[in-house]
């Protein structure tokens, strides 16, 4: 596929089938945002990969009751890791290129699901202290990107 024919594909979907994104496909969506430029290369974020039904229905209620956390086959979510590149680039590190990091890779994992045919929404409103929670992790959230097949 030409890469503007990709971009033009793209959509926020928010409606989802039952079928399972396959795990070769996530699997794939990852590796795509792990090759998203970083600064200084550290990458500093983490992605939780969300599969499980409960942990999807408390990140649903986490994001404002937002159905399609729930309904999605996967949900990723995406972490800054601030200190990680606090350690190189200082307060600016921390505060600006860390978030970067974390939403160019979620933005390369859309692009990378809609080439596989898998739908796909970013997400922005949620509590962050809930997600951290819920997931396990304690850096800070800056992005849920949801994922499954179109109904």
């Amino acid at each position: 596929m030409e890469f503007r024919d990709l971009i033009d594909r793209r959509q926020s979907v928010r409606n989802y089938s039952d079928e399972e994104v396959e795990g070769g496909k996530v699997e794939e969506i990852l590796e795509a945002a792990r090759t998203a430029p970083s600064a200084g290369n550290l990458k500093a974020y983490d992605i939780e990969v969300v599969r499980e039904e409960d942990k999807k229905e408390e990140l649903s209620l986490a994001a404002r009751g937002q159905d399609h956390v729930r309904e999605a086959s996967v949900d990723l979510v995406f972490f800054q890791d601030r200190e990680r590149s606090g350690r190189k680039y200082g307060d600016r590190g921390r505060d600006l290129y860390s978030l970067q990091d974390a939403t160019i890779a979620a933005a390369y994992a859309q692009l990378a699901a809609t080439d596989l045919g898998i739908a796909n929404c970013w997400v922005g409103a949620f509590d962050e202290e809930g997600v951290s929670e819920i997931t396990g992790n304690q850096l800070r959230p800056v992005a849920v990107i949801t994922l499954g097949y179109s109904d």
